[in-house]
């Protein structure tokens, strides 16, 4: 860590230091979709990689979420023509796009539970992923600056904790993940708290 240097300004130096990272974010850039963002896995991937793991390597990322904010079309056709024209501009990544106008749409068919209201922002969605850690996405702005969204804060991802986020994920859709994605295996160096 950096001398005075905040949580947002790290998760900057460590983004910018992956190149595969950086080209993910400049090719949602160029696909120029609404108020779109990276986040969950691939961010989390990359961090925890780096500072908890064996290393990054992007032939592990099962698949990079990239959320938008399109109230204008809530279709799931939406989703689908989103990830062609992303799988169009770089075909090696492993895309996966969701407007998340549309999440209260689909959501409890999907995964269980009452129906859920609609949200109003990207940063409203970010704040009900499934684990803390991975409550967070980036995105570069026309300039090249590179904006974080963090509603729950960075210090889980930073710090290398696996957390369930209570804010919508039931307890056996964490269980599942938690199963699924074995995060004290894949990365040695996190401190699990096991969902409860």
């Amino acid at each position: 860590m950096v001398t005075g240097e905040t949580d947002d300004d790290r998760l900057r130096r460590i983004v910018r230091s992956c190149g595969w990272l950086m080209r993910v974010l400049e090719t949602v850039r160029a696909v120029d979709l609404p108020d779109a963002w990276v986040g969950a896995g691939a961010v989390r991937d990359v961090v925890w990689g780096r500072l908890y793991g064996p290393g990054f390597d992007p032939g592990d990322v099962n698949d990079v979420d990239v959320v938008f904010f399109d109230p204008d079309d809530l279709s799931r056709e939406r989703d689908e023509r989103a990830t062609r024209m992303l799988g169009d501009a770089w075909p090696d990544a492993p895309w996966q796009a969701r407007n998340q106008a549309a999440v209260h749409t689909w959501y409890h068919h999907r995964f269980g539970g009452a129906p859920v209201l609609p949200f109003s922002s990207i940063a409203e969605a970010v704040a009900t992923w499934p684990e803390t850690a991975t409550a967070v996405a980036v995105r570069l702005d026309g300039a090249g600056h590179l904006d974080v969204c963090a509603p729950l804060g960075l210090a889980d991802l930073l710090a290398g904790v696996w957390r369930r986020n209570p804010r919508r994920a039931s307890l056996e859709v964490s269980l599942a993940r938690f199963a699924r994605h074995r995060p004290g295996r894949r990365w040695p160096g996190v401190r699990v708290i096991p969902p409860r």
